[in-house]
């Protein structure tokens, strides 16, 4: 609009918002380009504010000004439509700006409510963002408080889908989700581009709550990826995510592209109440820990701080909210107080395990968290974990989550790699010079392998203390094989 009127008048034609930005008409200034002139238009646009008039003309070195308080007038943050030319050019012009004002009023409000919409559209998914980061920590009433004014409240128990698309697509994805299922909550991921994470009440009501199945919402999301969790309490949401975003590993092989988790029980239950005394007594030296300092991390921080980093290493600090360096202080302060080599990947294992065990709403409600015998004084806990895995149950848990890979009687190039690559501490370099293969080579047989297990062994939430703690087990099986 600025530039046909820029074209149909021969003025140079700017609009000008409450900020003092400047929106050209596309073509080069002339007349704008004398500093009086210039200065002219500025104090114009002042008077015009304090004086909240319909419009104003001001001549100044052989120029006329014409100004335009965009419709309704509302002070200084009205934008200004300002025309500048000679004054002997000047006839029919103001008529013409006149009748143009009402056009540039609708087109300016239309993008004004635009940017506000998508405002509100940002700061929602913000808080629906944060209300999940809560609940995937553990924080159950803060994630509840949070989404108190967010529609739909949080259910009881949900199922958690993981859908990826393009980052194109994303956001035509969530209006079709909210469509689909307009009690489940649709929260785009900042990780991951694409990425969309929805919990859906459950059991999932087609009429109500969306699709009871990934098949079912062919239409409503199109061309992505789909990986879904097992129905869950609201307290074990970061057991769902991680749950459904290792199914959308699978999704993305498959023909269909969806794909749901399939690999009950959980590790804590097929262990048993043992687990939980295990984990309080392997914690123990952490959840005693008080700070010195108001500045310095409690036990509850940094036992939130192991449990992100384990989740996640590359986004610990964006999560948590704290500088590099802070994170790695805390970590060999956890290290520390553990006696852990957090290097070394069946100590982490370990320590997820624990984490696990000691705020699992499964084992409150199967198990209800009866104490078992004290460990013997001076027993390490690492040593005791190995007689819970040794556990006939959590033996056939661990055949279950590797069956994929060890179906045949011989090892298979993919469980060799993945043995290996466990072995030593999940680093891809030293496997490759282990099995005298190019890093290449090891990523795209643990690619191949994550999408048999359906399990993430690489890409964040990694299930890479699982598949450890699997391998433990049948290590230590009656019937394994030497070596």
């Amino acid at each position: 609009m600025l530039g046909w009127l820029a074209e149909r008048s021969g003025a140079d034609t700017l609009l000008i918002d409450g900020t003092g930005a400047v929106v050209p008409s596309g073509r080069r200034p002339r007349y704008t380009a004398d500093r009086a002139v210039l200065e002219a238009v500025r104090s114009g646009v002042r008077e015009l504010a304090r004086r909240r008039v319909g419009s104003m003309a001001v001549d100044v070195h052989g120029h006329r000004v014409f100004l335009y308080p965009l419709d309704p007038p509302s002070g200084p943050t009205t934008p200004v439509l300002v025309s500048v030319a000679p004054r002997s050019g000047t006839d029919g012009l103001a008529p013409l700006l006149a009748d143009a004002v009402s056009t540039l009023s609708l087109c300016w409000k239309a993008e004004h409510a635009e940017r506000l919409c998508s405002r509100a559209e940002s700061a929602e998914g913000r808080a629906r963002e944060a209300a999940l980061h809560l609940l995937t920590h553990g924080h159950i009433a803060a994630a509840r408080q949070a989404s108190e004014t967010l529609q739909p409240q949080l259910p009881e128990t949900i199922r958690v889908w993981a859908v990826e698309g393009s980052p194109a697509s994303r956001g035509e994805i969530a209006r079709r989700l909210r469509a689909t299922a307009p009690n489940a909550w649709v929260v785009p991921c900042t990780r991951y581009d694409g990425l969309l994470i929805v919990l859906a009440p459950a059991p999932v009501q087609v009429a109500s709550a969306g699709p009871p199945s990934p098949e079912c919402a062919e239409k409503a999301l199109g061309v992505c990826w789909v990986g879904v969790s097992d129905v869950v309490a609201l307290e074990d949401a970061a057991t769902g995510y991680a749950q459904a975003f290792h199914a959308l590993v699978a999704a993305r092989h498959r023909a269909g592209g969806r794909a749901a988790f399939g690999t009950n029980p959980d590790l804590v239950l097929a262990i048993g109440s043992a687990v939980t005394d295990w984990a309080a007594d392997f914690l123990a030296p952490l959840r005693a820990h008080s700070a010195r300092r108001p500045q310095d991390p409690g036990s509850v921080e940094l036992l939130a701080t192991a449990a992100s980093w384990l989740s996640s290493p590359s986004q610990a600090t964006e999560d948590l909210g704290i500088h590099r360096n802070t994170l790695s202080a805390r970590l060999r302060h956890i290290a520390r107080r553990l006696d852990l080599d957090l290097d070394r990947l069946a100590d982490q294992s370990a320590l997820a395990l624990a984490l696990r065990a000691l705020d699992s709403p499964y084992l409150t409600e199967h198990l209800g968290r009866t104490p078992g015998a004290a460990p013997e004084p001076g027993e390490s806990p690492l040593r005791r974990l190995d007689d819970l895995l040794a556990r006939p149950a959590v033996t056939q848990w661990a055949r279950t989550q590797l069956q994929p890979l060890t179906a045949t009687a011989q090892p298979s190039p993919l469980a060799r790699t993945l043995t290996v690559w466990l072995h030593h501490d999940a680093r891809v370099e030293a496997t490759a010079a282990a099995l005298s293969l190019s890093t290449t080579a090891v990523r795209k047989r643990l690619a191949r392998a994550e999408t048999l297990l359906r399990r993430s062994p690489l890409r964040s939430p990694a299930d890479r203390h699982d598949l450890w703690l699997a391998h433990r087990a049948l290590c230590l099986a009656p019937a394994a094989p030497e070596g």
